[in-house]
């Protein structure tokens, strides 16, 4: 039998970059500035191009496939944000 995908395994066609920037998603953060100095120091990605990589991870099937949780839950929020505007 195969083995089972989880978060921290490497599905085809995601980069490593696609899932650190998935991993940041899972992590809990205190405050929006300590997020983004993160985002900054570990990613070298401005916060902007981190957001513009998360909302293409979102709709792509192979990130739901790796993650599904923390790719559902930020699709619902997503959701609710366009929404409620």
């Amino acid at each position: 039998m195969g083995e089972e995908q989880g978060p921290r395994s490497r599905p085809a066609g995601l980069s490593e970059r696609d899932l650190a920037v998935l991993a940041m998603e899972r992590r809990e953060w205190p405050s929006a500035g300590v997020k983004e100095r993160a985002i900054r120091e570990e990613l070298d990605m401005s916060p902007a191009r981190y957001y513009q990589r998360l909302g293409a991870l979102l709709d792509d099937v192979r990130a739901v496939a790796h993650d599904p949780v923390t790719v559902n839950r930020l699709r619902r929020v997503r959701d609710i944000r366009r929404e409620a505007r």
